[in-house]
This record gives C-alpha cells, structure tokens and sequence, in this order.
C-alpha cells in the first residue's frame, strides 16, 4: 500500500511567510515524478512554479486556487511507494475545513501527541532552494473550529472553475448551496449571477427596527454600484511597500526639462550600428547610462538609511531597479552591477528584464537588492510625475515623454524634442544641492551624449 505523504507549502528563499495557489498543474489521480511542476504559487515579489519532490499518485489537492496559504501548511498530498495501487486510502481521520465558497476534506496532520515520547520532531522533506526549518517563519494564529463542525460529514467539493469560484466569493454565493446547469452539473457565472439576483431582490426591502416602514437597500449588483477586488501577491507587497516608503523616508522631487534632439539623433544612430543588430534600442538605454555616470560622480545618491544604526549605508556597486507595469502589479527588478556594463550588455539586460517581468517570470532574486530605480513614466503619455522610492533606496529618477516643443537657442525660438525628468530622493541623505547636481548632470548628458564619453 502506498504511503500517504504531505508537501508543505515552503519558504521559497525570502523570509516569506504565506503565497497564494495560482494554478494547480496537476488532479487528483495524476502521476508524478521528482520535480515535476505541480503547482504555481504567488508570493509577496514573484509568480514561482513549485516541483513535486516525490515520485507517486496525487492523492487530494489541500488548497484551492486562489487561497492565501500559510508557509508549512500541507497544500498536496501524494501516495508515495505502489505506483500501481492508485489514490491511496487516506488513513487519518478527516476533517472539514470551510473555505470561503464551499466545504472540503482535508487530512489532519499527525500530532505532537500521537508521536513517541523523546521522539524528534519529523523533518519535512524539502527542495534545494526551498528550505523550510523549524520555527523559521512566524505564523499568525488560526481560529478554533466549533466542536459541531469537525463532528460534520465532508461535503463534496462543488464543480466550479477558478474564475466562477472567484465571482462566487466577491458576489458572497456559497457554491455548496447551488445547483449546477453546466457540464456534468458544473456550476456556470450565470447560475453564480442568478443566485446573486435573488439574494439582492430578499434584500432589497428590510423593515427598520420597529417594523413600521420598509428600507430600500441598494442592489449589490445594479449599474453604478461597487465591486471589490481582493488584494493579493505583488499587488499587496507593493501597496505595502508604498505606504512604507512614504511614511519613512521625507521625499522631495526636483523637476528639470531637458532638450533631448541630440539623445534621440543618438538612438538612430546607435540602432544602425551592427553591434545593436539583435538588441533593443530606446531613449531609456541613454537615461539608463547617463544615471549611472552620475552616480560614479555623486556616490552618496547611491545608498540607504540604516535606521537601527543611524548610518547612511553607500553602496559602490549599482544594482539598476527599472519599474514595469506588469498584469499582476508594479515590479521593480533590477540588473546586478550594471555598472560594470558596456552599452550593448545594458541594452540587451534592459530588454530582457521586462520581457521577464511582463510575462510574470521574474524571480525573487531578480527582484531583491536594488540600489536606485528609473521609472519610465514617458511610456504612457505622461510628462512627469513624483515617484516614490523604492523601500531601501535614496533616489528614483522618473523619465517623461520626448516630444515637439518650442525652445529658444541662441535667441531664436526652434523646435526641439524636449522630456522632463523627476528625481526624487530621500531628504535625510541628500540634500538640495546633491540632488540637484545629480538632476543636472542627467540633464546635460542627455542634452549632449558626447558628455557620457567625457564624464565615463
């Protein structure tokens, strides 16, 4: 018989403490081997794809798409040992845990008590890279069950997909109490949507305390009214950050409009180089530049506040943190020591870092340890804006839209294209003057490229 073994959702190498289920690639029944992918989970910087670390049968997924899970928690249980004998019998006793939108059987892990005295605690078996130990995270403490409802008979798990599920738990339908009209008595939105219509319509009209006039309630799902959506993920961790940020560090922003006719020139000109032929070229790989010679000029503008030491912390190397607008939420990955690059490597890292970011496949790494960001507001029509700092950073340069505008040159007005740069910084460790000077030398690098040459 085989050998019934749980897989704990792990530390995925961060300090994290919970993730969220994305996408299961694997059912109930499936075989697995070692480090097949078996489940997607979002955490707090990144989407990460979670191998099996057995050979086996699935035997019961213990958490559904979309549920936030606790690092430790079982989220799959596998029969490990006889292949051949199928969905092993689960030999605990089973209770029911409630989910937001239905009932399942999930299997309690064994025990302190049901071990032998003196006996160690079983280590959980763990990937490299995904080392779970003993009290690592902190865990927030669970609610009791009532006593009635462990005494309760599993419910079979309603037939729903993800985002009919998800409808379902914003509109506050229990799935468990619907009847399916779809395939094989699947629950369809438009069953979720007619069982949300008759909730509204016995809601509608509720008599006040002393029963002597109805209450008109507004309808949950009439035109005009709210929708919620759950926060989650990155989504969570950036809203997070922001507010940190925001509140920690005094920001200030300078702006500086900046003749930018010769950096485009130099875009064109670079593009037809034979040395750009397989990479990427953009107005941001100049900025990207110019930012970097100007942090070798004013190192301090390169740094962080240790605030339980009091120290001003400069770092001498750069970690360059470029903002992508991705689907899931703001990223902000960085290219390690592009410092240390020429200008086809940071062409080539800049275009790969948001292809990876925008189709979700940013990692954790790829997100951690940088050290000053660009944000490229200009993107989205926008001339300029007052970014906030990433959380552990001095300074954040927006870039702006290039476009036609009026410009006097010696006297005689010209048409120029001409953007606008943000910086902003942490006012405990730059000043007016130093920011200031970083703002201008961006400027005058990107007014004239040539400076880039002379100034690297």
């Amino acid at each position: 018989m085989a050998e019934l073994k749980e897989f704990r959702l792990p530390d995925v190498g961060e300090g994290l403490t919970e993730a969220d289920i994305v996408a299961w690639r694997v059912k109930p029944g499936d075989q697995v081997e070692v480090n097949q992918i078996i489940v997607e989970i979002e955490t707090a910087k990144a989407v990460v794809e979670l191998p099996s670390p057995w050979d086996g049968t699935v035997a019961r997924l213990l958490a559904e798409e979309g549920q936030t899970v606790d690092v430790g928690t079982p989220i799959i249980a596998i029969g490990v040992g006889d292949a051949e004998a199928g969905v092993p019998t689960v030999p605990a006793v089973a209770t029911t845990a409630k989910t937001d939108d239905s009932e399942r059987s999930v299997v309690s892990p064994p025990s302190a008590a049901d071990q032998p005295p003196g006996a160690a605690p079983e280590r959980q078996a763990v990937l490299v890279g995904y080392g779970v130990r003993a009290s690592s995270t902190t865990r927030r403490p669970r609610k009791a069950r009532p006593a009635a409802a462990a005494e309760q008979a599993p419910a079979a798990r309603a037939l729903a997909k993800p985002p009919v599920r998800r409808l379902a738990k914003d509109l506050g339908i229990s799935l468990a109490q619907l009847a399916g009209t779809g395939p094989g008595g699947s629950i369809t939105r438009d069953d979720v949507q007619r069982a949300a219509g008759a909730a509204t319509d016995r809601s509608e009209k509720e008599p006040v305390e002393n029963g002597s006039r109805p209450v008109t309630l507004a309808a949950a799902g009439s035109p005009g009214g709210e929708e919620r959506l759950p926060v989650r993920g990155v989504r969570r961790h950036m809203a997070a950050a922001m507010v940190s940020s925001a509140f920690t560090a005094p920001h200030v922003t300078e702006f500086l409009q900046v003749d930018v006719t010769g950096t485009m020139a130099a875009v064109r000109r670079v593009r037809e180089l034979p040395e750009y032929a397989d990479v990427r070229v953009s107005p941001l790989l100049f900025v990207a530049r110019a930012l970097l010679i100007a942090v070798r000029r004013h190192p301090l503008v390169n740094s962080s506040w240790d605030a339980g030491t009091q120290e001003i912390v400069i770092k001498h190397y750069v970690n360059l943190g470029i903002a992508v607008a991705a689907e899931r939420g703001l990223l902000v990955p960085n290219i390690k020591n592009a410092g240390e690059l020429s200008l086809p490597e940071l062409a080539a890292s800049l275009h790969e870092l948001a292809v990876t970011a925008r189709a979700g496949r940013a990692t954790p790494a790829d997100l951690a340890g940088g050290t000053i960001t660009i944000t490229n507001v200009g993107v989205f029509g926008v001339d300029a804006g007052t970014p906030i700092l990433t959380p552990g950073e001095a300074a954040i340069l927006a870039f702006g839209q290039v476009r036609d505008a009026p410009w006097v040159i010696d006297g005689q007005l010209a048409v120029r294209q001409a953007s606008t740069l943000s910086l902003s910084f942490d006012h405990r460790i730059i000043d007016g003057r130093l920011g200031s000077a970083v703002l201008r030398d961006v400027g005058a690098m990107l007014e004239d490229p040539t400076r880039m040459l002379a100034w690297s």
